[in-house]
């Protein structure tokens, strides 16, 4: 769901689940904590934390795999 000024003053939903996750890395203003798919309305902490580190791995083996697709196109081995 939306956060911040979409909603009104963030202050009045302060028994959302949402604010767990208020304080972590990656939050920026003005949009604060986003999560447009709604995949911690629950506010469970270990969830998120497994989540986000998923989403870390996948990210790094898609860089990687990017890697493995575009040097091959300007390096090649003589013969």
């Amino acid at each position: 769901g939306l956060t911040g000024s979409a909603w009104g003053d963030w202050a009045n939903y302060a028994d959302s689940p949402l604010r767990a996750f208020e304080e972590e890395l990656g939050v920026q203003a003005p949009v604060g904590f986003w999560d447009p798919v709604g995949y911690t309305r629950d506010g469970d902490i270990t969830t998120f934390k497994r989540r986000r580190e998923t989403e870390i791995k996948h990210g790094r083996v898609a860089m990687y795999a990017t890697m493995g697709y575009i040097v091959p196109e300007y390096f090649k081995w003589p013969g």
